[in-house]
């Protein structure tokens, strides 16, 4: 080979290693570190957290989730709540186990954050919302109203709980002068799942203005565990003939 010969194949030597090593060198940057903190996801899809959602729980009522993982990682996963808020109540143990019992209800949102035993650890997120519902419901279904001598409505009632409950509906119309009259009264076993149970009460009363309370009592004697809600008119109802 001629002395030019040596000196192209030379020069397309070099080239083709700076070539080869910008390669690598973008390569490596373009890569996520394996202890930088994703969302969802690892950033070679290595872990991914499960599940995406979580079930809603009822006030006051047990509760358990195992978080757990998928993908590939360096055992042993270490979990932790960051960012938010758990559910009074509801506590996220180092393995991934959510439980307890959360004490009010209300929309909980948070961050859960895990990482592998590799050195360096590989970590990623998610964001989660826990939903706290009341056990049991009450809400009015017909508004109480005076019907010439009578108030009269009605509540729908709903059991969110895992548990039957022994169920003692209430509703007292109160005068001006304090004095309370029964105007509706049930006393029944209120089943699990049952949504929406329609509960109408109503009475003669004398002539005045009153204010109606409708009381629900749920109890669980298995558990030591009762439930109360109340509803409430806003201001007098006044009946205006008497009986």
């Amino acid at each position: 080979m001629t002395k030019f010969g040596y000196r192209a194949a030379a020069f397309l030597l070099a080239g083709a290693m700076s070539l080869a090593g910008w390669a690598q060198a973008a390569g490596q940057a373009n890569a996520p570190a394996r202890g930088d903190v994703q969302a969802g996801k690892s950033a070679d899809d290595g872990l991914v957290i499960e599940p995406a959602e979580l079930p809603l729980t009822y006030a006051r009522g047990t509760y358990q989730v195992q978080l757990h993982a998928r993908g590939n990682y360096v055992p042993v996963l270490h979990w932790h709540a960051e960012h938010g808020a758990l559910p009074p109540g509801i506590r996220l143990e180092d393995n991934g186990l959510l439980h307890g019992s959360a004490q009010r209800a209300g929309e909980f949102h948070f961050m859960v954050v895990v990482r592998d035993g590799g050195q360096p650890q590989q970590a990623v997120q998610r964001g989660f919302v826990l939903k706290v519902v009341e056990g049991i419901m009450v809400a009015w279904k017909d508004l109480p109203r005076v019907n010439v001598n009578r108030i009269e409505g009605s509540v729908e009632v709903s059991n969110a709980t895992a548990d039957d409950v022994d169920l003692t509906f209430d509703v007292k119309a109160v005068a001006e002068n304090g004095r309370a009259t029964e105007i509706g009264y049930q006393h029944f076993p209120l089943k699990r799942g049952t949504m929406g149970m329609a509960l109408p009460f109503g009475e003669t009363l004398p002539h005045g203005g009153y204010v109606i309370y409708a009381n629900v009592v749920g109890e669980v004697a298995r558990r030591n565990t009762i439930y109360r809600q109340q509803l409430q008119t806003p201001r007098p109802l006044q009946v205006v003939v008497g009986p």
